[in-house]
């Protein structure tokens, strides 16, 4: 099982993290919601839980809860600019599904 980081949001993170002045890297995991059924959640974390499962890309720590990787193994999250708008894209091989909103997805 593995979660991964292009380099692109790697870069992103460890900007903000400088910014902060803090924090060992990001939390990306889902919760049940939407009209799909489960949308994405990401936080900056300071401090590694004993649960997280821990992936590190180009120098970035990834932190993923074990209930939420069965959802998201494999995915790829990138930070992407189009036109005058940035974000976050989640690029899971497990979604089947995702509403017309973009805010939930289903597996």
């Amino acid at each position: 099982m593995a979660v991964s980081l292009t380099e692109a949001a790697a870069r992103h993170v460890s900007r903000y993290l400088a910014r902060r002045g803090k924090g060992v890297g990001v939390r990306l995991g889902v919760k049940t919601t939407g009209c799909s059924g489960l949308a994405y959640k990401l936080e900056y974390v300071d401090e590694v839980a004993p649960e997280d499962v821990v992936f590190e890309n180009h120098g970035v720590k990834l932190l993923v809860d074990p209930k939420s990787l069965a959802y998201i193994d494999g995915t790829e999250l990138d930070f992407v600019r189009e036109g005058l708008n940035e974000g976050f894209r989640f690029n899971n091989p497990n979604e089947r599904d995702r509403c017309g909103c973009g805010e939930s997805f289903r597996v």
